[in-house]
């Protein structure tokens, strides 16, 4: 009985292991995306003002109904 509980608790030990790896994984991957868009908006400002113009355009018809 002894070995089973000892080849149980391995198991859940390497599964711990695998989520946090995992989970590493994850941030790892949303660092990078996050260092990307950051660069594409310095290079690019005006894409945000058009995001603007957008926004002020489609509530423009909202507010004269």
């Amino acid at each position: 009985m002894a070995t089973t509980f000892l080849k149980r608790q391995k198991e859940m030990k390497r599964l711990e292991k695998q989520r946090e790896k995992a989970e590493r994984r994850a941030q790892k991957k949303l660092a990078s995306r996050a260092e990307r868009d950051g660069s594409a908006e310095d290079v690019n400002p005006a894409g945000s003002d058009l995001v603007s113009t957008d926004a002020a355009a489609a509530s423009g018809p909202e507010h004269q109904a």
